[in-house]
């Protein structure tokens, strides 16, 4: 069995340890440029005028509920011009996504992509 010397052994210990300090500090800095990047993602534009989505009678009285959550794609003068489906019920989704491009946002500095979320309930 070959014997390594002690500088040889001290040489590689001190190689994985800075490659596992540089790894780590990178690691650091990704996580904190996606925190940064998901804060200023989370301003909410206020909505100045909004339009309840239609709820037709016989989806009403079949018992057709739930919630369904929408991104709308709102310009900076506040016109929503791209609703996309995030989940919920398909059947409600199309009437909350029409109601949702008639929606107009305050103005903003730039493009931004704004959650709605609408509760169907059968029982109001």
């Amino acid at each position: 069995m070959k014997r390594h010397s002690n500088s040889t052994f001290r040489a590689c210990a001190c190689g994985i340890v800075a490659f596992a300090a540089l790894s780590l500090s990178s690691q650091l800095f990704v996580c904190s440029f996606a925190n940064a990047q998901t804060a200023t993602a989370k301003v909410k534009r206020k909505v100045v005028t909004q339009v309840a989505p239609d709820y037709p009678y016989v989806l009403r009285n079949g018992h057709f509920e739930g919630q369904v959550k929408l991104a709308a794609t709102v310009q900076p003068n506040g016109s929503v011009t791209k609703v996309e489906p995030m989940g919920g019920n398909p059947m409600l989704s199309q009437y909350a996504q029409a109601a949702v491009m008639h929606w107009k946002y305050a103005p903003g500095p730039a493009q931004t992509v704004e959650e709605v979320v609408f509760t169907f309930n059968s029982n109001k």
